[in-house]
C-alpha cells in the first residue's frame, strides 16, 4: 500500500493533475478540470502542441518529458494510445522506485483496452496507485484542434481498479470523472475488455472490411462513390479512426475481437444462405427480429449514446 493515508489524502479541488498527451481527449480534460483542480500541467514532446494547449486555456504549465511533468503531480492521467501508455506505465515505475514522483502519487489511463495496462499497473512500486479507465465519448476527428470541455459531459466513464487500488485512490478517480460530467461506472479489466470488443472493436473492423468492399466494387465502376450517400458514410464512419491508436487496442484485445469476429461470420452466413435460396421469410424473420431489438435498445438507453 501507498505510504499516503486517506487521512492526509488531498481533495481534487487542491490536486496538480498532470496530463500525458494533449489530444482530443487529453486536451478535453485538461479544459474541463479548469477550476476543479489547483493546477494543470500538460506533458507532450512538441513544444508547439504545448503552447498552443496553454493558449486556449488546456494546461495552467507545460513539459516536454514525462518525468518532468508527473514529479509535481498527485494525479498522473496518460491520455495516450494503449502502446504508449504501457511504455508510459513502465517509465513511471521506474520514476516511483528511483523516489522521483511524490508518494501515494495516483495514475489514471484512458486507453481503451484495460487488461493489458491493469497487468502493468499491477508490478507498479508501493508508492504508486493505479487506476484503469476508458472513457466511452469522442469525436470522428482526433488532435487537440478539437478539444473541448464538455466532450465527457454524460459520458459513460469506466473505471477498473486493480486489487491493490486503495479506496481513497478510487475515490479520488472517481470524483475526477464527476468534476468532467462523467458517469462512473466500475468493472473488471477482463470484463471491460469483452463488452467494448463488441460495441467499439468489432464495429472498427466492420468498417474497414464495408469499406474495402465497396472499393472493390469501385474498381470497376467509379460511379458506386458519386451514389454514396449518409448511410454509407455513417456506416464506415470508424474506418476513418487513427490507425495507430485502434491497432493498439485491436492487438491488446485480440482474442476478444477474433472471437466475435468469428461469430460475425456465422450472422453472413445465415443471412447469405437465406439470400442464396430466395427465402424471403428467413429473411424477414432476422430482418425483423433485429430491427424489434434495435428499437427496444434505443428505447431503453436512448438514442444519445456516445
Amino acid at each position: 500500500m501507498s505510504a499516503l493515508s486517506p487521512a492526509s489524502k488531498k481533495p481534487l479541488s487542491d490536486c496538480t493533475v498532470a496530463i500525458a498527451g494533449l489530444g482530443l481527449m487529453g486536451g478535453s480534460l485538461g479544459l474541463a478540470l479548469q477550476g476543479q483542480v489547483a493546477r494543470v500541467i500538460g506533458i507532450a514532446r512538441r513544444r508547439e502542441t504545448l503552447q498552443q494547449a496553454l493558449a486556449i486555456g488546456a494546461i495552467h504549465a507545460g513539459c516536454e518529458t514525462l518525468a518532468a511533468g508527473a514529479a509535481e503531480a498527485d494525479v498522473v492521467v496518460l491520455a495516450t494510445p494503449v502502446g504508449v501508455v504501457l511504455e508510459q506505465v513502465a517509465e513511471l515505475g521506474r520514476l516511483a522506485a528511483a523516489g522521483a514522483l511524490r508518494p501515494g502519487l495516483v495514475l489514471l489511463d484512458l486507453g481503451s483496452t484495460k487488461a493489458q495496462v491493469c497487468q502493468a499497473m499491477a508490478g507498479l512500486p508501493p508508492g504508486v496507485e493505479p487506476v484503469g479507465g476508458h472513457p466511452m465519448c469522442g469525436k470522428e476527428t482526433s488532435g487537440l484542434d478539437v478539444a473541448e470541455a464538455r466532450l465527457y459531459e454524460g459520458a459513460p466513464f469506466v473505471l477498473t481498479p486493480l486489487p491493490r487500488t486503495a479506496p481513497w485512490a478510487l475515490d479520488l478517480a472517481r470524483e475526477l470523472v464527476l468534476a468532467v460530467g462523467a458517469r462512473p461506472i466500475e468493472m473488471g479489466a477482463e470484463r471491460h475488455d469483452r463488452l467494448v470488443a463488441a460495441i467499439s472493436h468489432l464495429p472498427y473492423v466492420l468498417s474497414l472490411a464495408l469499406f474495402a468492399a465497396v472499393e472493390d466494387v469501385a474498381a470497376e465502376d467509379e460511379m458506386v462513390w458519386q451514389l454514396a450517400a449518409g448511410g454509407f458514410r455513417s456506416t464506415t464512419r470508424l474506418a476513418g479512426s487513427d490507425v495507430t491508436m485502434m491497432l493498439d487496442i485491436l492487438l491488446t484485445n485480440r482474442d476478444n475481437v477474433l472471437k466475435l469476429i468469428e461469430g460475425l461470420r456465422c450472422r453472413l452466413d445465415g443471412l447469405a444462405q437465406a439470400l442464396d435460396a430466395d427465402n424471403r421469410a428467413a429473411l424477414r424473420f432476422q430482418a425483423e427480429r433485429i430491427r424489434g431489438l434495435r428499437a427496444d435498445f434505443l428505447e431503453r438507453y436512448g438514442n444519445g449514446a456516445r
